[in-house]
């Protein structure tokens, strides 16, 4: 059985990230960021794989999501996550950063700016400088709603499958209830700050498009799009942008899938991210 272990990391302004950690100690490291209102739970498929290919895996909470803490200032900042990364990625090296939405702009910001200067990959999914605007709405309508929370699991699997109706079949209740805390009122809420979405610019996905066009003139290691099919958030204008900044981009799609490219479609999703990762021999000597 694949052995997997709960590390907990400080940040430089006291918080404490939640990560799970497997694989070979001394292999090159793949750091897993999840996108805004997801958990670390949401690799889950993706790490075992990853892990099994022989890697080191590092998957972990985001500030303010899961396990994570969230923080007393209200600091959801692209700086702040960089630092985050930067903290958990310590001395390692090599290192591909694999991230999803949120943490794709996270990562690739934290690459162009100097914050992970041990990445030689980086790998964004469904992500680009530029989300389409309606596909931005959508996220945020989604996470804006429930404030009050729901009376169970079956009311809060309903409010998913009205987001993304294709999940249907797929949908676990007992994995939903990781994204879930019961609180003293005796219902559920997703368990993330509230207050990423009070922030300007907002979480999921963040208007942080100045930011990351900075960041892209510094982007000069192998990079990867892992483009959803179905995705409202990537169209082809950002597609076109970020190959144009980033020349070295390759793009793989995942026909069958939207925003959510690991969820929707895990094996095609793993494929397309391995073969990248060998084919620019990634921790290779």
């Amino acid at each position: 059985m694949m052995e997997m272990t709960r590390s907990e990391y400080r940040t430089g302004d006291g918080l404490t990230l939640v990560a799970d950690v497997g694989g070979p100690a001394d292999a090159a490291t793949i750091m897993l960021l999840h996108g805004g209102g997801q958990t670390r739970h949401s690799w889950s498929g993706a790490m075992r794989r990853m892990i099994g290919e022989g890697y080191h895996v590092i998957n972990f909470d985001a500030r303010g999501h899961g396990d994570s803490s969230w923080s007393d200032s209200g600091d959801y900042s692209l700086k702040a996550r960089g630092a985050d990364l930067q903290t958990v990625i310590g001395d390692r090296r090599p290192v591909a950063l694999v991230g999803a939405s949120m943490g794709g702009m996270t990562s690739f910001y934290a690459a162009g700016m100097g914050q992970a200067p041990q990445a030689t990959a980086l790998i964004l999914v469904d992500i680009v400088l530029r989300p389409a605007a309606a596909g931005v709405q959508k996220i945020q309508g989604f996470m804006k709603a429930h404030d009050r929370g729901f009376a169970n699991i079956d009311e809060a699997l309903a409010a998913v499958v009205a987001y993304n109706p294709e999940r249907k079949g797929q949908r676990d209740p007992s994995g939903l209830m990781k994204n879930l805390r019961l609180r003293d009122d005796g219902r559920l809420y997703w368990h993330w700050d509230p207050r990423m979405m009070a922030a300007r610019p907002s979480a999921e996905p963040p208007a942080w498009t100045e930011d990351l066009l900075a960041a892209s003139s510094h982007i000069h290691i192998p990079t990867l799009l892992v483009r959803g099919g179905k995705s409202d958030i990537v169209d082809d204008e950002g597609v076109a942008e970020l190959v144009r900044l980033v020349p070295q981009t390759e793009v793989y799609c995942v026909p069958e899938a939207g925003h959510m490219v690991a969820g929707d479609r895990n094996d095609a999703f793993n494929d397309g991210v391995l073969d990248f990762l060998h084919r620019i021999r990634f921790g290779q000597v």
